[in-house]
């Protein structure tokens, strides 16, 4: 098997796993949706200065890997790529933890706002081209303890 193939089988093995053992932990995000389902060790930035600083200045991020920014009530979110090294995919999702927007491949470095489009609580940063491979799409649904009222509820 050629690395490339070799590294497609890990990245798989780490990201999907079947509903059944989707558990609620503060470290872990679930998404799932016709594509399947995936999960992601996250860092959390639940205040504002957690959340001002996100992922600035990370060299390198895990496949598996993401920071879940949480904010108190659904809002207009903006980001931009101010000194984050890597480039990141953005999931925007409501109050419910459901998809509704998803920003592929931010550029590092640029200063252009990325708007969440509409009100949004939660937004998951993950490696850039990751949603795309994955088939991560509005109408995914999140699940996370900081979810209060779920789509996805925690069993």
């Amino acid at each position: 098997m050629g690395s490339r193939a070799y590294g497609l089988v890990i990245l798989a093995a780490a990201l999907f796993a079947g509903p059944a053992v989707a558990q609620c932990r503060d470290d872990t995000v679930w998404l799932r949706g016709d594509w399947g389902s995936a999960r992601f060790r996250v860092d959390l930035a639940d205040d504002a200065e957690e959340r001002a600083q996100g992922l600035m200045f990370v060299e390198e991020m895990p496949a598996s890997a993401g920071m879940l920014f949480v904010y108190p009530s659904e809002r207009a979110a903006t980001f931009w790529m101010k000194n984050t090294l890597i480039p990141l995919d953005m999931i925007f999702a409501d109050a419910q933890g459901r998809v509704v927007t998803v920003h592929s491949r931010a550029v590092p470095h640029d200063t252009t706002p990325i708007p969440s489009g509409e009100p949004v609580q939660f937004v998951l940063e993950i490696n850039g081209g990751l949603a795309e491979r994955l088939g991560i799409v509005p109408g995914s649904e999140m699940q996370h303890p900081a979810i209060a009222d779920p789509v996805w509820p925690c069993e």
